[in-house]
């Protein structure tokens, strides 16, 4: 999904409105109540690994490869 030139801020926010069904700006709660946007953004720039954590209602898991995988938290 993510497409290298934009921050994977904005790909995790995107994913997770897209599993909800619903417009980014209609999201419950902003991406900084989970997990700090400019952290993510810079998190895996010289490294590998990843990274998850709950954001409106689903877990959310990264990796340095720039995936994003959006579970329900009621399906985890």
């Amino acid at each position: 999904m993510p497409t290298g030139s934009e921050p994977l801020s904005m790909v995790v926010v995107k994913a997770v409105a897209d599993a909800e069904r619903v417009d980014p700006l209609d999201l419950p709660s902003p991406l900084g109540d989970a997990v700090d946007p400019d952290a993510l953004d810079v998190l895996f720039q010289n490294g590998s690994g990843h990274l998850s954590f709950d954001y409106c209602g689903n877990m959310v898991t990264v990796d340095a490869e720039g995936s994003v995988d959006v579970t329900p938290l009621n399906e985890v």
